[in-house]
């Protein structure tokens, strides 16, 4: 079956109105552009240089966004050939040489206990409960930087399972979807809810 491919834009920085290219598949729901707005707002004064790790990819659109507002580096996840084969597409159309694409499951990415990140973005498919196992992982083998943050994005009415120590820092719905900001341990941040 031929899929087509849907289009997403960048919302804020340097590639301001560019569009993605993402392909038509299950459970793939790039992160509504109010929502991601809100959350680059939490980001703006800690995004700059950061190193930045896109789980479960799918448009790319956290990612790319990320890079557009001047973090340093990110890799992008995902385990199906044609989102990963179009996230390349997207970097190199974008020309973003700090766009890492990585075509793996994300929990066998995060058991190789690669570097660490300062931000994670953790959006898997709603109806595939992968969010508790990643946030285990990612706090197991310290994938987190001391005052890095991760953000998750679920269905409204699940919050996500905290890791020990960790806390929320900030937390919103719109619509169907909830979407939180999180903090590992040793961290306070002003706001945490």
């Amino acid at each position: 079956m031929n899929r087509g491919v849907r289009q997403v834009r960048i919302i804020g920085g340097s590639l301001r109105g560019r569009r993605i290219g993402f392909p038509e598949e299950p459970g793939l729901r790039p992160t509504p552009d109010r929502v991601r707005e809100t959350l680059f707002n939490w980001l703006a004064p800690r995004i700059a240089g950061t190193r930045v790790l896109d789980l479960y990819a799918g448009s790319g659109a956290l990612g790319f966004e990320a890079l557009s507002r001047g973090a340093a580096e990110a890799v992008l996840v995902d385990s199906r050939a044609s989102v990963a084969a179009q996230l390349r597409l997207s970097a190199e159309t974008l020309k973003l040489s700090t766009a890492r694409i990585e075509r793996a499951d994300a929990l066998d990415f995060l058991d190789r206990k690669g570097p660490v990140f300062d931000l994670i973005f953790v959006d898997p498919p709603f109806d595939a409960g992968l969010v508790p196992a990643t946030l285990e992982r990612i706090a197991r083998h310290g994938l987190l930087a001391v005052d890095g943050l991760v953000y998750v994005e679920a269905a409204r009415r699940d919050a996500p399972p905290l890791p020990s120590g960790w806390g929320i820092h900030r937390t919103g719905k719109a619509g169907e979807v909830g979407y939180h900001l999180l903090h590992g341990p040793h961290r306070d941040l002003p706001g945490d809810v």
